[in-house]
C-alpha cells in the first residue's frame, strides 16, 4: 500500500511512500539521455529525456516505483490489486509492458498533455520481467506543475482521469476515491460553527476540532482522504529547504509504523518516502530507520552517458547527542 502526491511552491514537487513488508533491494537510479532502454516490442530508444527515481535494477534495467525526467515530469506507480487487468499483445498499438510504462513515459514526455498522447496509442501488456517477477498490479499518477493525471489499465479499458488533488493510493478506482471526497465536504482547517442544537451552546474544547472525522486508518480510502486534506491546506514558504520539509510532513501524515498493519510476512511500514525537486531534477528520499533527509541531484551527474548510476539508499539514521 502506497500514497503518492504532488507539492507546488516556487518550484514544482512529486514523491510518494512505498509502504511494504519487505524491501527488492530499491536504489537511487539515473538513467542517462544515452542509455539505450529497450523495450519488449517497441524496439530501442537511444536518445531520450534523462530520468531519476528510485528502482529495483536488474539485469541492468532499472524498474522505476517513481521518478522525474529532466523536463519535470513525474511519475509513480501504487498497486491496484483486484482491478488492474493487462492484455496481450494488439496490433495497431504501442504495446508496452507493465513495467515498462514508467521509463517509455518518462523518456519520451516532457509534460502531461504529450503524455496523454501516447496513452491514446498504447496497450499495456501482461508480460512479467522474468519468471521470478511477477506481473505487478498497479495503477499510476502522472504529473508536471500545471497538471495531473491518473492512469488505470482494467476489464474496461485504459482509464485516464483527471486528478485535481494530485493525489493517489491504492484502491478503490480513482474515480471512487474521489467521489468519496464528498464525504468530508465538511472539514475544515477552522474552528468549526456549532449548528448541533437551536438554544443550547457546545463548546470547542480543543484546536483542530474543523477536522474532526478526518480518517485516521491506514486504509487506502482513509489515506487518500488525509493526504488529499493535508496536501490541500498545506502552507510553506517557497524556500527549498522548507518545501521539501513541508513535503515531508504531508506524505507524514500517511506514513505506516512497524506493528499496525499485519501482513503474512510480518508487518507492512513505509519503507521509504521521496519527495523530487522535479523542477532542479534533485530526487530526496527518507527511510524508515533514517529520518535524514538524503538528496541525488541528477544535474551532478554525466547526463549524456550510456550507463546506468545508482545509489545505494541510506537506511540507518544517527541520532545527534547535543550535551
Amino acid at each position: 500500500m502506497c500514497t503518492a502526491a504532488t507539492y507546488k511552491t516556487k518550484d514544482f514537487y512529486f514523491g510518494r511512500t512505498l509502504d511494504y513488508e519487505f524491501s527488492y533491494g530499491e536504489s537511487i537510479t539515473i538513467t542517462p539521455r544515452n542509455y539505450q532502454l529497450k523495450f519488449r516490442n517497441q524496439g530501442v530508444i537511444d536518445n531520450h529525456y534523462a530520468i531519476i527515481g528510485m528502482a529495483h535494477v536488474i539485469d541492468e534495467y532499472p524498474l522505476y516505483y517513481d521518478g522525474i525526467n529532466e523536463k519535470g515530469l513525474g511519475m509513480a506507480g501504487l498497486n491496484f490489486v483486484g482491478n488492474a487487468i493487462y492484455n496481450d499483445n494488439i496490433d495497431d498499438l504501442d504495446n508496452i509492458c507493465q513495467f515498462e510504462f514508467i521509463p517509455w513515459i518518462l523518456c519520451q514526455c516532457s509534460n502531461v498533455i504529450e503524455a496523454m498522447e501516447l496513452i491514446k496509442r498504447i496497450n499495456i501488456t501482461n508480460t512479467p520481467f522474468n519468471g521470478k517477477l511477477p506481473v505487478a498490479q498497479l495503477h499510476w499518477i502522472i504529473a508536471d506543475e500545471n497538471k495531473a493525471i491518473t492512469v488505470e489499465s482494467t476489464k474496461d479499458g485504459i482509464k485516464v482521469y483527471d486528478n485535481p488533488v494530485g493525489v493517489l493510493t491504492n484502491n478503490p478506482p480513482f474515480d471512487m476515491q474521489m467521489f468519496m471526497l464528498n464525504n468530508y465536504m465538511n472539514l475544515t482547517t477552522k474552528d468549526p460553527n456549532d449548528t448541533f442544537l437551536k438554544g443550547y451552546s457546545l463548546n470547542r474544547y480543543s484546536r483542530g476540532m474543523g477536522a474532526l472525522g478526518l480518517p485516521g486508518d491506514l486504509s487506502s480510502q482513509s489515506r487518500f482522504v488525509r493526504v488529499a486534506f493535508t496536501k490541500m491546506n498545506s502552507i510553506s514558504p517557497d524556500n527549498e529547504k522548507q518545501s521539501v520539509s513541508q513535503f515531508f510532513h504531508i506524505l507524514g501524515s500517511v506514513c505506516q509504523q512497524r506493528g499496525c498493519c499485519m501482513v503474512h510476512d510480518g508487518y507492512e511500514i513505509s519503507i521509504y518516502t521521496s519527495c523530487a525537486n522535479a523542477t532542479k531534477g534533485i530526487y530526496y528520499y527518507k527511510t524508515y530507520d533514517n529520518h535524514q533527509i538524503s538528496a541525488v541531484d541528477m544535474h551532478r551527474e554525466n547526463l549524456d552517458s550510456k550507463n546506468l548510476i545508482s545509489y545505494e539508499m541510506l537506511l540507518d539514521g544517527e541520532i545527534k547527542v547535543q550535551n
